[in-house]
């Protein structure tokens, strides 16, 4: 090599940082950059939504010979053509099983939000969009908003990560990607925000609130250059909602609450018995697409998400009986296919399931005596809003839904008492939503998308000082007292003769007077099942410390050999500090 080709790999070596922190400081100190960014995000990921939309359409339309309906709103399918439910698990499950064996669990962008700082790998993305559009093209009870929401998040991700954005504006930018994908999809921006400041953020910040509105709304006007029509609902002159009106609706949200919560308990226990199964994992999807065939055959509306169904049921005259029907083979089409290993979301359903339970209410209402009648139409949109509450969890996006597909304000306000009533049901009664259920199923224990991964981040290993002095166990008193004077050291670690941990010894309790100067120092020894592990996080340190009412603790290796310690009053100071800066990001300070 050269001189002058060392030198020029020096300048680019040395140049990279110097890059990395402009860009850095640039996005950091203006605003008005990072809203631009937000906003050609917002077109890329209206760009994807159009693309997924039109390839799960498509995909349908070649398997079940569709000619300008949607799959759920079908008066039938051949039943030939369902032969495409196994066939497609079949597909999923064998891809799926070969990603897993060499790559990990691909990562969401709820737990990209809360764990990995924003962060999505390309192939988890692509991973996650093409499982999903799988399952949903061949027709499982699964909706799209996963993929739509991937594909704009892993997107921002993506471009965020190449830009080498700090924590705070990567978090803020897939939230803005995946709320603008969604947007897109319903041609509601306000939907959009507010998906992405209550689930994928976790919170509404100064910070985010133009980012990820620049992006909602350009991510809707690209898709509706692009031909992605409204999701509109006409409402057939419904009566005006009073005082009392509210009351029931309430009712009515509470009820959706126990629907809910019945069905994110069904879809663990299918999925946790499936797994009990002596079958490969490879084959589960393929059993449930079986299962599914008989659902296709009794009503077609159980078949993909259910965008058709929803209107043909709300705009006809549908008997109760009919509508029970719908109601309970949707629901479990929907357990079956999450439970057996399709890739999808409840979204949508939840908002078919909703409507059903809506029209159910008001149905039974209308043959109790005495019972005050409602309209069958606002019922369904209120029990649309919150059934989506109790499942997904966000009170403000499913009421700006309704809103936004109704332009109707006063039924919008009906449906934020009864999304509130909904969630507050499942908060104390179960304490999760869907997607953050089933985190807990997988031993996760984040309950929406704040970031706590710096709390992982932050561990033992990170925060424990050096060992300044170990002495044997076996010490006398009288050594140790010659060794260590009182003011020197408050605590000493003691190992035994091994090397091994045995414990510590609080130094002014060695120069009791009544203490014989021949014993073992290892006698006064506490803390000797007490300890920390590098790998352990602040906040396990921090429980410890508590349960044990210790002050000082040695850190020890998995042989049981000492590394370090650590102070109860450096780890609450290291939490406090950390705790105040993801507070000063968050808020962009």
């Amino acid at each position: 090599m050269t001189d002058g080709q060392s030198l020029s790999r020096l300048q680019k070596t040395v140049n990279v940082p110097r890059r990395t922190t402009a860009v850095r400081r640039l996005f950091r100190s203006s605003e008005a950059v990072l809203v631009a960014l937000a906003t050609a995000l917002g077109i890329g990921a209206g760009l994807l939504t159009f693309a997924i939309n039109r390839t799960a359409h498509g995909l349908q339309s070649l398997i079940y010979g569709l000619s300008g309906t949607g799959l759920s709103a079908a008066p039938s399918v051949p039943p030939l053509s369902l032969i495409a439910l196994p066939i497609g698990g079949l597909v999923l499950g064998i891809t799926s099983r070969a990603a897993a064996r060499r790559w990990r669990t691909p990562v969401d962008v709820v737990e990209a939000n809360a764990l990995h700082g924003g962060v999505i790998r390309l192939r988890d993305s692509l991973l996650v969009c093409a499982q999903t559009l799988l399952s949903n093209g061949v027709g499982a009870s699964v909706g799209l908003e996963a993929a739509y929401a991937q594909a704009g998040g892993g997107f921002a991700s993506v471009v965020g990560r190449w830009l080498r954005l700090r924590r705070a504006d990567m978090r803020i930018l897939l939230g803005a990607g995946a709320g603008a994908a969604l947007g897109a999809a319903f041609s509601a921006p306000l939907t959009g925000a507010f998906y992405a400041f209550e689930i994928v953020i976790g919170a509404y910040t100064p910070a985010a609130i133009a980012p990820v509105a620049a992006a909602a709304l350009s991510a809707v006007l690209t898709g509706r250059l692009l031909g992605l029509e409204p999701y509109l609902i006409a409402l057939p002159g419904a009566k005006a909602i009073t005082t009392e009106d509210y009351v029931i609706y309430a009712a009515l949200g509470v009820i959706c609450a126990a629907i809910a919560i019945a069905i994110m308990r069904a879809v663990t226990f299918i999925e946790e018995n499936v797994r009990a199964l002596p079958v490969l994992d490879a084959w589960r999807p393929a059993i449930g697409g079986l299962l599914l065939i008989p659902l296709a055959l009794v009503t077609p509306q159980t078949l993909s998400a259910g965008h058709g169904a929803l209107h043909l049921d709300l705009g006809g005259e549908v008997a109760l009986r009919v509508l029970l029907l719908i109601f309970i083979c949707k629901i479990l089409a929907s357990a079956v296919s999450l439970g057996f290993g399709f890739r999808g979301g409840l979204f949508f359903a939840s908002l078919f399931i909703g409507s059903l339970a809506g029209q159910l209410f008001a149905g039974t209402l209308a043959h109790i005596a005495g019972a005050p009648p409602i309209d069958p139409s606002d019922a369904a949109l209120i029990g649309m809003a919150a059934m989506a509450v109790a499942i997904i969890g966000a009170p403000m996006t499913m009421s700006l839904l309704v809103l936004e597909t109704t332009h109707d304000f006063a039924l919008t306000s009906v449906a934020v008492t009864a999304g509130l009533c909904a969630s507050t049901v499942v908060r104390e009664t179960f304490g999760f939503s869907f997607s953050t259920w089933r985190f807990h199923t997988r031993g996760e224990t984040i309950r929406s998308a704040r970031d706590v991964g710096w709390v992982r981040t932050l561990t033992v290993g990170k925060m424990m000082q050096r060992v300044a002095e170990i002495v044997p166990a076996a010490m006398t008193i009288a050594e140790f007292r010659r060794r260590f004077p009182l003011g020197s050291t408050p605590n000493v670690v003691l190992t035994d003769a091994t090397g091994i941990y045995f414990g510590i010894v609080d130094t002014p309790l060695v120069f009791e007077a009544t203490l014989d100067s021949d014993q073992e120092v290892g006698v006064l020894a506490s803390m000797k099942d007490v300890v920390l592990n590098p790998a352990e996080n602040v906040r396990h340190a921090m429980a410890v410390f508590d349960s044990n009412g210790a002050d000082f603790l040695a850190v020890v290796s998995d042989e049981r050999e000492v590394v370090g310690t650590l102070s109860e009053r450096f780890v609450q100071r290291r939490y406090a500090d950390e705790l105040e800066k993801a507070q000063r990001e968050m808020f962009g300070e």
